[in-house]
Parts: C-alpha cells; structure tokens; sequence
C-alpha cells in the first residue's frame, strides 16, 4: 500500500503519445525523401522483378545449375539440388513468388554490404566510431525482427520498399561486425611492411588489410543474406510479395498444404544461396 502511494507522486509520460507525434512530424517533414525514395526505388523493384519473370524458368534453372555445378569444383551434388529444388517449386506454381522473394534478399543484400563494409572498415580505423557505432549495432541486433516493422510502415506505407527497410536493419549488423573484425585481425607485421614499402591509407586498405580480411568479410556476408532472407515472412506481414505471402496467408486461413510447399520453397531457396556464398569464399581462399 505504502508503495502504491509512492507510486500517485511520480509524473506520468505518455511515450506512446509523443513517439506519434514525432514519427507524424518527420513523416511530414521528410516526405521529400521518402515519397520519390518509394516510388522509384519501388519500380526499380518491380522492373527487376518483372525483368527476371521474363526468362524462361528453365533456362534460369540450367543457369543456377551451371554455377552451382562450376562453383563447388565441378561437383554435381548442389547443382542437381538446385534443378530439383526450383523445379519443384516451379512444378507447383510458385515460380513467380520465388522471383519476388529472390529479388527483395538480392537487393536487401545488395544494400547491407554497400553499407555494411564501409561502416566496419570505419569502425577498424577509429575507436571513436567503434565506440558509437557498436552499441548502435547492439540495439538493432537485440530488437525482436517485428519491431523494424513499425517505422518501416510509418515511412514508406505497404510493400516490399518497407519489407527492404525492415530487412537491411535487420541483416547489415553481421558485415558491420565481421569486416571491422577481419581488419583488425590482419596481421600487423603486414601493415607495417607495407608501410616500410611506403604504401598509401588506401593501397594498404585496398591492397593488404581487406584481401587479408576477405574470409571473415565473406562469412558476415553469408551470415547478411541469411538473415535478409530469414526476414522473408515477417516482411509480408507489411505487405512484401513473394514465398512469404503465402505462408502467412496459409497459416491465417489454416491451409496446412499450401503454407508447407511455400515453406519448402523458403528452405529451398535459402540453401542454395546459403550454399554458393560459402562456396565462393571457399574458392576465393
């Protein structure tokens, strides 16, 4: 009771009601940004999309299979798991799903290592940014996946310009982490006899630290485009097409059959491109 009492004499604040009417005011504010930043990046999305579904599934198929085939030494293992693989999802007709799918974890991929490597070749360089970025990465890491949806809807409304929003703050922290650890684990005598061969900032960056760091920089690779894909279904909540979709839909409508082919082609998709990416680092070493 005594508690209680303490508890009438603390102020109360209404967050909730004054985290609207800031997010309201930057909706306004910067609706320059954000209106063309939807509408054109949205049509680049759906001309990629589009552009994609132009090609004939099978020869899209013999091409995935052909690089799977040259990239894992000429092994036929992934290849013949990738023409079964998207053959059956074409063979139930969610082709057309795939592509939507492939193309918002292609270009939310895209833009995580675009950001991504600059900012942790950034952190590597100073202290002061590691030391402001890191709790930063923390916070976005440790923030459940659903949350990113809410200023990605306030932001950019429905769609899969939103569901890119949600899935590059969700998957660009592991090539930030990984590219500022792969720099800093390159060895110093290294960089000191590339200096002594007197070496630019840049030819040292370019030449030594990020050759030397390209395994490590290659696993937050990987790790990025898991987790962009991983936010396939939570995107579609907000609107985002592809495999997604139909997996919530299925699960609201309890359509057991439907929602576990569209699952499968989830699965399917993510271990090819989880697949070719460990590949090409292992290649590159």
């Amino acid at each position: 009771m005594m508690f209680d009492k303490l508890l009438d004499f603390v102020p109360s604040i209404p967050i909730a009601e004054k985290t609207e009417v800031v997010t309201d005011w930057l909706t306004s504010t910067f609706s320059f940004l954000f209106d063309p930043l939807k509408e054109h990046f949205g049509n680049f999305m759906e001309f990629t999309t589009n552009a994609l579904l132009a090609v004939p599934p099978v020869i899209i198929i013999v091409i995935v299979a052909l690089l799977a085939f040259f990239i894992t030494g000429k092994k036929l293992g992934l290849a013949v798991f990738s023409i079964v693989g998207l053959w059956l999802i074409y063979n139930q007709g969610f082709w057309e799903h795939l592509i939507s799918t492939f193309t918002l974890v292609l270009i939310a991929s895209v833009l995580s290592v675009v950001i991504g490597v600059p900012v942790g070749i950034l952190m590597s360089k100073s202290k002061i940014a590691e030391a402001i970025i890191t709790p930063i990465l923390d916070f976005m890491q440790t923030m459940p996946a659903f949350v990113y949806l809410i200023p990605a809807v306030a932001f950019f409304g429905i769609g899969m310009v939103p569901g890119i929003f949600a899935s590059l703050i969700f998957a660009t922290p592991p090539t930030v982490r990984f590219t500022n650890l792969g720099i800093r684990q390159v060895s110093q005598e290294l960089v000191e006899a590339s200096e002594a061969f007197g070496s630019t900032g840049s030819q040292k960056l370019f030449k030594v630290e990020l050759p030397m760091a390209k395994a490590t920089i290659m696993a937050g690779i990987n790790q990025t485009v898991m987790l962009a894909l991983s936010m396939v279904v939570i995107a579609s909540m907000i609107g985002a097409p592809g495999l997604g979709r139909e997996v919530l839909s299925s699960l609201q409508r309890a359509q057991v059959g439907t929602g576990f082919v569209a699952g499968i082609g989830i699965v399917i998709l993510a271990i090819i491109i989880d697949r070719f990416t460990q590949h090409v680092n292992t290649k590159n070493n």
